[in-house]
């Protein structure tokens, strides 16, 4: 990696440890030891820029410092989280990768979304069980009403605002020369119909995370 993308995925893993710091909350009451943070979506808008590889190293780094600085789940945890974000935002970014289209990015977004919470349902079977000493039944019980929408709504929660945020993190790099210019001044432009569908997703997010709170 040259100097210029070795300092931006730097500088993206300091600002997703920052983000998961400030914004992580429980979203279902029936699992609170699940927290929603919205590192991934700085995760996969880098690796939008650079690749899925640039994702994972991203991915790996915040989850081992997030490990020995705020985490008490050890190194299960940390694995955990490193799986979690990488079936997501890998899969997102090699997907977009091979479509790089508005149209690709929704369907790589998405497609994020449904592994992940395909895979975490399997490792939050295999895993919790061990890292939260309670039997493998009672995690059973919670895998189809609690941690598969958990996954579902946290996927959807940062594929809305990767959507949102993705251009002008974009922009942001090109001002800061992180990212050379494009050549067509197209490519500055904020597609709106983007923005529509990033604030559809979140508010519809939001009305199922007040409904499972029993708000609604």
């Amino acid at each position: 990696m040259n100097t210029k993308k070795t300092a931006a995925l730097g500088m993206l893993a300091a600002v997703a440890y920052v983000v998961m710091l400030v914004g992580r909350f429980p979203l279902i009451p029936a699992v609170p030891f699940l927290k929603f943070d919205p590192k991934d979506v700085i995760i996969v808008i880098g690796g939008f820029i650079w690749g899925p590889f640039s994702a994972f190293i991203i991915s790996f780094v915040v989850s081992l410092v997030e490990m020995v600085t705020v985490s008490d789940t050890g190194l299960i945890g940390c694995a955990m989280n490193i799986i979690s974000t990488c079936s997501f935002a890998c899969t997102a970014a090699y997907i977009y990768k091979k479509r790089r289209t508005i149209g690709g990015a929704i369907f790589s977004l998405f497609a994020g979304v449904i592994l992940m919470a395909a895979v975490m349902v399997l490792w939050n079977y295999i895993l919790t069980p061990i890292y939260m000493k309670i039997p493998r039944a009672d995690v059973v019980k919670l895998l189809v009403p609690a941690i598969l929408p958990f996954n579902l709504i946290k996927g959807s929660l940062n594929a809305g605002l990767s959507i949102l945020l993705y251009k002008p993190i974009v922009l942001g790099l090109r001002k800061t020369r992180f990212l050379p210019q494009p050549q067509n001044a197209k490519g500055n432009k904020i597609n709106v119909g983007m923005v529509i569908l990033g604030v559809f997703i979140l508010v519809s997010c939001g009305l199922i995370i007040l409904a499972f709170k029993g708000i609604l």
